[in-house]
């Protein structure tokens, strides 16, 4: 019989299968001898999220052009250059939608709460190589140790990479991911815009970006005459946190309930706060807004105790958008500080909309954590954020679910990312 591993073993074995590309680069993160483990329920309740999730996707590209609800486009274009907005409006990629899936679920008492849902994500290669080396270790992890290389590898099954300066943290993962599938990693500084004719290509740039992306003119005249082709397609509109808000609009429940269908609507009411769109114009003298009582945004900064349990957070199209940059926590603020997020969303109304979400509480859960001076584990008192990954193309109602990341946070932590002091696991189902 193998005997079984220590943990220090487990931790030597983990740094000997490091890649070379170097994905711990000016990155740091705690190790642990297990991958994080999730109960049937929370596995089961994941996996229904992504046929739910890819059906809420394609509503919102309906909605986009559903000229019943103009007022939807008009409110998701604000800010967005006429250039970004017509790409977003070809008809050459209308109907599609990204290939892969990522929703942000903060794991609660009651289950998950999706903070974000992210087409464009970070850490494909990065959870790929998790779940590769930890299922080599003997752990049985969600979506097995090739998951998340098949799944993209069916959901894209020509693409090559681009990957612009602005993204280039991501490149050694997307360089193993690459590799693993023999395709070719691209930089817009290295290639020739005729180079790419005919070829179909893996974006990893943001659409908000663009002024920083070398040879991007030529290469989005060259999409849109059809002698190249992007995936994700080229609709920034479909990139906002808006639509986590605009979930819960009362003139759109009846849309929402037609196009997801009764069991998906349900599922996402119990996984998306509750949230509104940040947006100054005044109420009529009748009406509040739902369930904070309040018929101006001004009257949230006497807001105290529980009723400060509310997140700010722009939208999307700004480079604070992404990594947790944009985002104000009520009850983390002084009220000073929190008056003056709320003037800060106000403003930025007409160039870059905030949502307003109810703030769910992470609960906590216990995990261990390698302590290298002591060369053993401490149990970690910890709050998670699960990214599962969802592949498949836009026809796809049931995309794959290829595996899952857990980003293991100190307790006393509110804002759950990449840190030095979290761990980054796989998961397993218990």
């Amino acid at each position: 019989m193998r005997p079984r591993m220590t943990p220090a073993d487990t931790i030597a074995r983990l740094r000997a299968a490091f890649p070379a590309q170097g994905f711990f680069a000016e990155k740091e993160w705690v190790l642990s001898p297990e991958a994080f483990a999730l109960d049937a329920g929370t596995v089961a309740l994941i996996r229904e999220l992504g046929p739910a999730l890819r059906a809420f996707q394609r509503a919102c590209n309906a909605l986009y052009f559903d000229e019943r609800h103009a007022w939807v486009a008009k409110l998701i274009d604000q800010g967005k250059p006429e250039r970004v907005v017509r790409l977003g409006r070809s008809e050459r990629w209308r109907n599609d939608l990204p290939r892969v899936l990522r929703p942000d679920l903060v794991l609660t008492e009651d289950g998950v709460c999706i903070s974000e849902l992210d087409s464009l994500p970070g850490g494909i290669g990065l959870t790929a190589w998790l779940n590769e080396t930890y299922a080599s270790l003997g752990q049985n992890v969600i979506g097995g140790a090739s998951g998340m290389v098949d799944g993209f590898a069916q959901a894209f099954p020509d693409e090559d990479f681009i990957i612009s300066r602005e993204s280039g943290d991501y490149a050694p993962e997307m360089q193993w991911l690459a590799d693993k599938l023999g395709r070719r990693v691209l930089r817009p500084w290295e290639v020739q815009p005729y180079e790419l004719s005919g070829m179909s290509l893996y974006r990893f740039f943001e659409l908000f970006d663009l002024a920083n992306v070398e040879n991007a003119d030529a290469m989005l005249r060259m999409a849109e005459n059809g002698e190249l082709s992007f995936t994700p397609p080229l609709k920034a509109f479909l990139e906002e946190k808006l639509w986590l808000a605009l979930f819960w609009s009362p003139a759109l429940e009846g849309y929402w309930n037609q196009e997801l269908g009764t069991k998906h609507h349900e599922l996402l009411q119990k996984c998306i706060p509750f949230g509104w769109v940040v947006d100054p114009a005044p109420l009529p003298p009748f009406a509040v807004f739902p369930k904070l009582d309040i018929q101006s945004w001004h009257e949230m900064k006497t807001f105290g105790g529980k009723k400060r349990e509310l997140v700010l957070k722009i939208s999307g199209f700004s480079e604070r958008g992404w990594g947790s940059r944009g985002v104000f926590i009520g009850h983390d603020l002084s009220q000073e500080q929190w008056g003056g997020a709320i003037e800060e969303a106000l403003a930025s109304f007409p160039t870059n909309p905030f949502v307003l979400q109810e703030f769910h509480r992470a609960k906590v859960v216990p995990h261990p954590a390698w302590v290298e001076d002591a060369q053993s584990t401490r149990v970690m008192q910890s709050r998670v954020r699960l990214c599962p990954y969802y592949f498949g193309a836009a026809e796809v109602d049931e995309p794959v679910l290829g595996g899952v990341l857990a980003t293991v946070c100190p307790a006393d932590k509110k804002i759950l990312h990449g840190m030095r002091d979290a761990m980054m696991l796989p998961c397993i189902a218990r």
